[in-house]
């Protein structure tokens, strides 16, 4: 009896004898089982891209700042490593600050805190105290740098305003003093800030802002090393930008060597003391009121010196010199010690520009005002080395 045969079929056989509509499901169903690995394999790379970029968003150090010239010297040296911002609102100087408490958090939340120093900001300790941070890390600017006393500049004002003879000239002088000193009275606000042992205004002069600037690239990097090379390299290029702007002040100003300005406060004694003048000033800060013997003491430097300009400054002195001006028939202009200013105030190049425009209101104030600067109309680029990290913007989103 011969067997029955077996009902068995070779696979490539067998697949050959499926129907179309049972071949159309196979295939479909393979390629829906390798896209889904591809895009799985697709999704979890962007996932680990994006995990990896991350972090690379984020800034190394959170440095604020307390005024504008501590600022833009800090962003010169920090670059894109850091975010830096301002503690005091760009239009408010240190001199009229009011702490608040958001202040204190902020300071909280800083790794690093860049100061003028020489009591400039006054308010800094309770703030820093009231912030509770035990790993802030805080640079003084003006270690280091050569220092003026307060004592001896207003010392001499005050010798000055006292040393002469009471004939009738004094005496039309001394009633137009009252008059302009009631006249300035109005600009005074209700609090007064009063200088330390030294002046404080130590970045007006570019060579003592070079010692700011080291101090400040030194602390940055010890706030974080590895950032060495950056802080380094940016300091440099910002250093050689302020030995250049040194340089050409030091010429433009070398025919006047020995005069005397009139400034509103007292910001300038490093300025003159580096470039050969002198400076007289009608109040030690600006939020005092000019005294008789302040405003008689500036219209007899005025008149001494055979000034053709009153220097005063964008955030006051502009009521009590006006009078001033009149009475000696000589001019206004602008001297800007950068206390406050918009918020281009903030960025480096802005030291740079106003120096120069300062230094052209002094030298019209030395003549009739029709000598301009021969100072060059656009500085040498100074460049920032920037790292790979970038900086997130702040954005306000209300719903």
């Amino acid at each position: 009896m011969t067997p029955p045969k077996a009902n068995w079929q070779p696979a490539e056989q067998a697949a050959c004898r499926l129907s179309p509509k049972r071949i159309s499901i196979v295939v479909a169903s393979a390629i829906a089982l390798g896209l889904g690995s591809c895009t799985t394999a697709s999704t979890t790379s962007s996932n680990s891209s994006q995990d990896q970029a991350s972090p690379a968003a984020e800034p190394e150090l959170r440095v604020v700042t307390t005024f504008i010239p501590m600022t833009q010297f800090t962003k010169a040296v920090a670059g894109d490593r850091a975010e830096v911002t301002q503690l005091l609102p760009t239009n408010v100087g240190p001199h009229d600050y009011q702490a608040r408490p958001e202040d204190a958090q902020r300071i909280a939340q800083a790794d690093v805190l860049v100061k003028n120093g020489l009591e400039m900001e006054s308010f800094l300790d309770s703030l820093i105290e009231n912030a509770g941070n035990a790993n802030l890390k805080v640079i003084d600017s003006s270690v280091g740098v050569a220092t003026i006393t307060t004592e001896s500049i207003e010392g001499k004002a005050h010798d000055h305003g006292h040393s002469h003879s009471h004939d009738h000239a004094h005496d039309h002088a001394h009633d137009h003093a009252h008059d302009h000193a009631r006249e300035g009275a109005s600009q005074s606000t209700a609090h007064s800030h009063s200088h330390g042992e030294f002046n404080p205004h130590i970045w007006l002069d570019p060579k003592r802002a070079i010692r700011q600037v080291e101090n400040i690239r030194d602390g940055l990097i010890a706030a974080d090393p590895d950032g060495q090379p950056v802080y380094t390299a940016n300091a440099a290029a910002y250093i050689q930008q302020l030995q250049a702007l040194d340089e050409e002040i030091t010429q433009q100003l070398r025919p006047f060597a020995n005069k005397t300005f009139v400034a509103f406060h007292d910001f300038a004694p490093y300025f003159a003391e580096s470039y050969g003048l002198k400076a007289e000033f009608l109040v030690d800060v600006p939020d005092v009121n000019p005294s008789p013997q302040d405003v008689k003491r500036v219209m007899d430097t005025v008149k001494a010196s055979n000034l053709k300009t009153l220097l005063t400054e964008p955030q006051s002195g502009d009521d009590a010199f006006a009078a001033i001006a009149q009475d000696l028939n000589v001019n206004i202009s602008t001297f800007d010690p950068m206390e406050t200013g918009g918020p281009e105030a903030l960025q480096p190049e802005h030291y740079i520009t106003t120096m120069r425009q300062n230094v052209k209101a002094l030298v019209s104030a030395f003549t009739d005002g029709s000598t301009q600067s021969a100072l060059p109309q656009v500085l040498p680029q100074w460049t920032i080395q920037r790292t790979r990290t970038v900086l997130p913007q702040r954005v306000s989103l209300r719903f």
